[in-house]
């Protein structure tokens, strides 16, 4: 419902830059005569119209002496403030027509989370993964729309932007992270204030802006298996953040710093040692300038990260239900990452015109253990290099009966890839290979929400885009060695090691289409209901990784009509969604039905290959249909206990199949039934958080369990992620001495076994039973399936001011 009276809250929320303020309630004990009342009156002048609006409200001031003792946990959930409409004022998450699990600074420190996978057990039918082949590398899936890759070539299905700025590709996605401010998982297709390759969604992390006022953060932790021995070691951090005004409200700044030195959380049994050490570095800086009505913020971060290759597990030697792996070569990664911003706001007319500059350099090495034996079956090495830059211009107006967003977007990325593999067991010849890309993308989107009543509105928004990809590719086949990024491998004439071979090709396409969106909000005094239908596309592209060039220039290209490019795919949604609170906000209900057909779906066919290991072809092999329902509740029992709620189910199945991906020679039925990779059929997941005051300190207690089903990692279904059952607690202790405060807490409690993949290999052992099977506990040969961290215990110390 829409308003003109600017209420004390919504005065106090613009002058705090819309960050959260805990709707704590205030009561008079009229025995005690400690606490004054005070009438406070608000006076707004309109300039224009010189309409002079008031409200008086009663404020209870109380005494130095009562106890004062912040809510961290409670009150942290009542109002969260979301940026992911792009409206001209940010808005209160329960009011927006979307399907969005926002956290903001305080729910992530009490969840102690140091990198996005850590919220992949805080929301319905989200996984937010890596694939851990190669460290730091997103795989993420939202409504059961995913990838499973590292291949830089390959586009996101659920886009990532880090203050504003989409980060091109998914490397260097899943590092280390601090000073959040806020993160938005936005839930179904984004596609028109978002542009592409955000068809499951998008994800926003805000990072600190520079305060007013001067203040600072440190924190120190360490954390690791403690309780379970035969692991590895320690994992300990530290961070610091200092911030405040260098003109008073004229230019303000901030600078941090992050550190953390992991010894490793795992022991690689062929040598007794600790696998999985890593160090990371963080240095982060902005500054911002007000002048007048214009508000010019700058920010830069650089990002560097070394340590171990993958902890593989290969399930043909290891029970997958285990931590235990043995690899004869413990790899490698080394990471350096450049990301800078410029945010520009300035207010003309009615409306606050926006614009923001980005760009990341990322260079990236990796050596691992492909095999994941304790022989030299498959060792591959990679090298990276990614830069981008890209601008969005945006103009945005709300009035007394719509709001509207208008804008341009730009971006230019280019991405070099070199891969060298080495397989004695299969060729005495190393492999060499890889691809470049130019890729250049233009928008325009225009998204608006206009009320037709007080209750009553109609949602829409159009987005036109068009982008060209510009590729080289040279094939990962044995030839004499050379590098990719270096410019030295060939894209035309023939293998001089394999004649009847061409070397790769050269190529280019484009792409431009329309993203709309249409929908209807009603708004009652409880609530709303929503229903909408959006269309996004993600990118088509190319492959950097092929390794068996006969297949692909004989099968795959003639198959897609004889291009060498994969082909963009679209997503439909619809939509029907409902938000509920109290009036007194002690109880929120959330939830949404959705329907999602995919046309034209990506796959990388990923399959065991006996000559080149492991072989990944990237076709749009279907059409498939997700049918999906989530929910989230909150309930306030008490002032100082709250419980939370989620839901999510999927079921999706494939409505036509246009290659063989069950790996049986044809397409049938069998190809039909297979389930979809990277949807877990359920989510769901409760949650407790409880405050007890101590007189003049305070202690917060937050448990959270998570379930997420089963579910199929290659298109055979012979890869897949076993269910896990995550339990996490935390117990913080607000000190008597303000701003210092402990915690205790756990990880993963009941420490599940989850890899960031399943990939087959024809390198087994033991367990290795030579059956294919969808969902087999064996597999036929051997698997990578890189491992994820189990049981964590540590302590945490925070000081603040």
């Amino acid at each position: 419902m829409r308003s003109t009276t600017l209420s004390l809250r919504t005065l106090a929320l613009l002058g705090a830059g819309f960050t959260l303020l805990p709707q704590v309630a205030m009561a008079q004990d009229s025995d005690d005569d400690t606490d004054t009342v005070v009438q406070e009156t608000v006076t707004v002048v309109e300039e224009d119209d010189v309409t002079v609006v008031q409200e008086t409200v009663t404020v209870v001031e109380e005494d130095d002496t009562a106890d004062q003792t912040p809510a961290r946990g409670i009150d942290s959930l009542n109002t969260i403030i979301v940026t992911g409409t792009k409206t001209q004022n940010p808005e209160n998450v329960q009011d927006i027509p979307l399907a969005v699990t926002a956290f903001n600074s305080e729910s992530l420190d009490a969840l102690n989370v140091r990198d996005v996978q850590s919220l992949t057990y805080s929301a319905p039918n989200v996984s937010l993964d890596q694939v851990g082949t190669s460290r730091g590398t997103a795989n993420f899936s939202i409504r059961g729309l995913g990838i499973n890759s590292s291949i830089p070539s390959i586009d996101p299905t659920v886009g990532v932007f880090v203050d504003g700025v989409y980060l091109g590709f998914n490397g260097g996605v899943v590092f280390d992270v601090f000073d959040l401010d806020s993160v938005e998982i936005l839930r179904g297709p984004q596609g028109v204030l978002f542009g592409r390759n955000v068809t499951g969604g998008a994800v926003l992390l805000n990072t600190g802006n520079p305060t007013d006022e001067f203040s600072g953060k440190f924190r120190a932790s360490v954390d690791g298996p403690w309780v379970d021995g035969g692991r590895g070691g320690s994992n300990y951090t530290v961070s610091g953040v200092i911030s405040g005004p260098i003109v008073e409200d004229t230019l303000l700044f901030k600078l941090g710093g992050y550190y953390n030195k992991d010894e490793g959380y795992f022991t690689n049994l062929f040598d007794g040692e600790n696998h999985g050490e890593a160090e990371t570095k963080i240095l982060r800086g902005a500054l911002e300038g007000r002048f007048g009505g214009l508000m010019i913020r700058g920010k830069l971060d650089y990002f560097t990260s070394e340590g171990d290759g993958p902890s593989g597990q290969n399930r043909g030697i290891f029970r997958r239900d285990t931590f235990d792996f043995a690899i004869d070569e413990p790899g490698n990664y080394d990471n350096e990452i450049w990301t800078g911003s410029v945010t520009a706001e300035v207010d003309i007319g009615p409306g606050t015109l926006t614009n923001i500059f980005g760009y990341r350099s990322y260079s990236a090495t990796t050596l691992g253990d492909i095999d994941s034996a304790p022989f030299f079956g498959f060792h591959s090495s990679t090298e990276t290099e990614q830069d981008q830059i890209s601008n969005e211009l945006r103009y945005a107006v709300s009035g007394d009966s719509f709001d509207l967003t208008v804008g341009g977007f730009f971006f230019d990325q280019s991405i070099a890839y070199t891969e060298v593999r080495d397989l004695p067991p299969l060729s005495p010849l190393t492999f060499y290979g890889g691809g470049t890309q130019d890729h250049q993308v233009l928008g325009a989107f225009a998204n608006g929400q206009f009320y037709l009543t007080d209750a009553l509105s109609v949602i829409a928004g159009l987005r036109w885009s068009r982008e060209e990809k510009d590729a080289g590719v040279t094939y990962i086949r044995p030839r004499p060695e050379c590098s990719v990024v270096d410019g030295t491998c060939p894209t035309s004439g023939t293998n001089p090691f394999i004649p009847t071979e061409n070397n790769g090709f050269t190529d280019d396409n484009s792409w431009s289409n329309w993203s709309p969106k249409l929908g209807l909000q009603y708004e009652f005094d409880k609530g709303q209901v929503y229903a909408h239908w959006t269309r996004g596309y993600r990118s088509g592209g190319y492959n950097f990784r092929i390794t068996n060039a006969t297949v692909f220039e004989n099968v795959v290209v003639p198959a897609t009509g004889g291009n060498f490019s994969f082909d963009e795919e679209k997503v439909d949604n619809y939509e029907l969604g409902g938000k509920f609170q109290s009036d007194d906000g002690a109880f929120t209900l959330n939830a949404a039905v959705y329907l999602t057909d995919i046309s034209d779906m990506q796959r990388e066919v990923n399959q065991s290959s006996p000559t080149a290991g492991v072989s990944q072809f990237i076709l749009n092999t279907a059409d498939a249909s997700i049918l999906g329902f989530e929910a989230e509740s909150r309930m306030r029992v008490t002032d100082s206990l709250l419980f939370t709620a989620n839901i999510g189910v999927i079921d999706a199945d494939y409505d036509e199949v246009r290659f063989d991906i069950s790996s049986d020679g044809v397409i049938d039925d069998a190809d039909l039934a297979l389930s979809l990779p990277r949807v877990p059929p359920i989510t769901w997941g409760v949650g407790m958080i409880h405050e007890l005051y101590l007189g003049d300190s305070a202690i917060t207690t937050r448990v959270n369990y998570q379930f997420r089903d089963e579910f199929a990692y290659t298109d055979n279904n012979f890869g897949y992620i076993q269910e896990a059952q995550i339990l996490d607690a935390n117990i913080t202790w607000d000190t008597p001495m303000e701003g210092l405060s402990f915690s205790l807490y756990g990880k993963n409690l009941l420490d599940q076994v989850q890899a960031g993949g399943d990939t087959q290999l024809p390198f087994g052992g033991p367990l290795s039973n030579g059956i294919n099977e969808p969902f087999g506990f064996f597999p036929a040969g051997g698997t990578l399936s890189p491992l994820s961290k189990g049981r964590q215990i540590g302590v945490e110390a925070t000081f603040e001011f």
